[in-house]
């Protein structure tokens, strides 16, 4: 099994998802600190219309922070912050039955 690291280019293309699943976008591009070598957002295009109504202004795509990333494979998952852009003030629409 090759253990090399993966190339950060990698990244480029995958799909991604809150960690409730719910579709967010797709990976475009990487932003960089390259002081600091380390990865500190995604630029994400085929966004989520429901998600990001509103937000983009008229704006192509958009960053997400990469300390919102939560797991990396064939899909990229991020914190469920994404999904409260739709409506800020609504609770964790979750009930426990």
């Amino acid at each position: 099994m090759d253990e090399r690291p993966e190339e950060i280019t990698a990244l480029v293309g995958r799909e991604v998802y809150s960690n409730n699943g719910v579709f967010v976008g797709e990976v475009e591009d990487i932003r960089l600190d390259l002081d600091t070598e380390t990865v500190t957002g995604l630029a994400l295009t085929e966004l989520n219309d429901e998600l990001f109504a509103g937000h983009t202004n008229g704006a192509r795509g958009v960053v997400v922070p990469y300390r919102w990333v939560r797991a990396v494979g064939d899909v990229v998952l991020v914190n469920d912050v994404v999904e409260r852009l739709s409506d800020p003030t609504e609770e964790d629409s979750e009930a426990i039955v």
